[in-house]
C-alpha cells in the first residue's frame, strides 16, 4: 500500500513551497532572472540547494510560478480598477496611474516582469499576460465607444497599443530610479495614454 501523507506533512509541504516561492520573488527582484540561481534561491530561503527540487522540477518551473503569482496581482489589481466606479475614461486614466504606480514601488520585480532578460518559459507567460492585459483595456475602450466618450476605433488595437507603451515607459525609469520625477512621470504616461484612446486628458 503506497504511503499517503498526513493533512499535517501536506500543510507543512505547502508552507515550505510558499516560503520558498516568496524568497524566490524576492531574488528575482533584487538580481534578476539570470542571477536567481537555486543556490541563491535556497541560501535566501534557508533550505539546501536540493530541497528546492523537491517543490520544483527545475529553476525554469520555480521561475514560472513566481512570474504567474507576480503577474497575477498585477492583472487583478488592474482588473479590480478598470471594472471599479467611473466611467470609461476616468477609469483609463486610473487604471494607467495605479498600474505605473505601484511598478515604481516595486521597481525590481515590476522591471523583471516587463522586460528584464528570462527564459523562454517565463518570456511565454510573459506574452500571456500581455494578452490579459489587453483584453481588459480593450474591454474598457469598447465601453468608451459604446457611451459615446471615445472616438469609434478598434478596441482591440488601441488595448495593445497601451500595453505596449505603457510598459515601454517605463522600462527606463524603472532600471533609473529617480523619486523627483515619478509624479510627473505618472502624469504624463496616464495623459498620453487617454490620448491614445482618444479622450481628452484634460477632461478625464
Amino acid at each position: 500500500m503506497a504511503y499517503r501523507k498526513t493533512p499535517a506533512e501536506l500543510r507543512r509541504l505547502e508552507a515550505a513551497r510558499e516560503h520558498l516561492v516568496a524568497r524566490a520573488t524576492s531574488v528575482v527582484a533584487e538580481v534578476g532572472w539570470a542571477q536567481a540561481s537555486v543556490t541563491a534561491v535556497a541560501d535566501s530561503a534557508g533550505i539546501a540547494a536540493g530541497s528546492v527540487y523537491q517543490h520544483f522540477p527545475s529553476k525554469a518551473a520555480l521561475a514560472v510560478e513566481v512570474f504567474r503569482r507576480a503577474a497575477g496581482r498585477e492583472v487583478e489589481v488592474l482588473g479590480e480598477v478598470l471594472h471599479g466606479p467611473g466611467d470609461p475614461v476616468e477609469r483609463i486614466g486610473r487604471g494607467v496611474e495605479v498600474f505605473a504606480r505601484r511598478a515604481l514601488e516595486n521597481r525590481g520585480l515590476a522591471y523583471a516582469l516587463l522586460a528584464a532578460p528570462a527564459e523562454p518559459a517565463v518570456g511565454a507567460e510573459r506574452l500571456d499576460f500581455r494578452r490579459r492585459y489587453r483584453a481588459l483595456f480593450a474591454e474598457v475602450v469598447h465601453e468608451g465607444i459604446a457611451a459615446g466618450l471615445l472616438p469609434e476605433q478598434n478596441g482591440e488595437i488601441t488595448a495593445a497599443a497601451l500595453t505596449g507603451a505603457i510598459g515601454e515607459v517605463l522600462v527606463d525609469p524603472l532600471g533609473t530610479p529617480d523619486e523627483t520625477t515619478t509624479g510627473a512621470l505618472i502624469a504624463e504616461l496616464t495623459a498620453m495614454a487617454l490620448r491614445c484612446a482618444g479622450a481628452d486628458p484634460a477632461t478625464a
